[in-house]
């Protein structure tokens, strides 16, 4: 069975930063397509960042520049570095797995940009 645990969020201020961790079990990350997505209160579901099984990377206009994804094959895990985060990267921020034909996020982890 395939799982994925989104660590890392907390309370931050504008301009702060953190560090997102997925732990991936069930997939090699190195052989899939691996995602960030967010949910912000009163708005839909989001996609923010992938990171493809050739290591390109792809980016939301509203964080790039200032996210970045990267994953780690040997503890097969996938990180999203936040810097300059904004009130509006409030959300819960989920790791998703896409594979052929559909995807699965697993739980996510809160993260609050507020002053």
């Amino acid at each position: 069975e395939v799982q994925l645990q989104a660590s890392g969020g907390g309370s931050v201020q504008p301009g702060g930063s953190l560090r997102l961790s997925c732990v991936v079990s069930g997939v090699p990350v190195s052989k899939h397509r691996m995602s960030w997505i967010r949910l912000a209160p009163g708005k839909e579901l989001e996609w923010i960042s992938s990171i493809d099984r050739d290591s390109s990377t792809r980016y939301a206009d509203s964080v790039k520049g200032r996210f970045t994804i990267s994953r780690d094959n040997a503890k097969n895990t996938v990180t999203l570095e936040m810097n300059s985060l904004k009130p509006d990267d409030t959300a819960v921020y989920f790791c998703r797995w896409d594979y052929t034909g559909g995807f699965r996020r697993g739980q996510g982890t809160l993260v609050t940009v507020s002053s």
